[in-house]
């Protein structure tokens, strides 16, 4: 049981390791936003994927292990949380305090990343409100204004001038 309770620990420091470097990346991804940086925008997402690859393969360990001690200890999956794994550890206070350690430095990373996405999110949409505003801006720039024309009925017709803007006959 020792030797699992240690692969679980080590493969929640490669998580909080590899989300650490995730969250330098929102930080380094919150200055190209607001550059307007695409070609670096889209380097950076590629390294994201590549962590999230990584993240995905030490979620699979993780799960591996905790199915492993479900075993020896006779309990469900689930009922192994970081939390219980805790209380099991009463016996052992080095190991209940590093686990201890370790989820409050996985939780407070977590925290962090969160509050960054959350902002690079809400740049990422001023973005695409700004950019939106300047295609409809030039969109509006080469549309020719409306005539004052109006019909019987005095409605007007909505007729636009040509492309010159000037509408002369000669």
């Amino acid at each position: 049981m020792a030797s699992l309770m240690e692969d679980f620990m080590n493969v929640l420091e490669q998580e909080k390791g590899e989300y650490q470097r995730l969250t330098e990346l929102s930080l380094e991804k919150r200055q190209i936003i607001i550059d307007g940086d695409i070609p670096a925008l889209e380097q950076i997402t590629d390294k994201e994927q590549g962590i999230a690859s990584i993240l995905k393969n030490l979620e699979k360990k993780r799960e591996e292990v905790v199915n492993d001690m479900s075993i020896v200890l006779s309990k469900e999956p689930e009922e192994l949380t970081v939390t219980n794994m805790i209380a099991f550890l009463n016996k052992q206070p080095e190991e209940q305090k590093k686990l201890i350690d370790l989820r409050e430095q996985l939780r407070e990373t977590l925290e962090h990343m969160a509050d960054i996405n959350q902002q690079n999110e809400t740049l990422l949409k001023h973005a695409m409100e700004m950019a939106e505003f300047d295609l409809t801006l030039f969109r509006s720039m080469r549309q020719a204004p409306t005539t004052a024309n109006y019909d019987k009925q005095a409605n007007n017709t909505g007729d636009l001038l040509g492309s010159s803007g000037f509408d002369a006959k000669q």
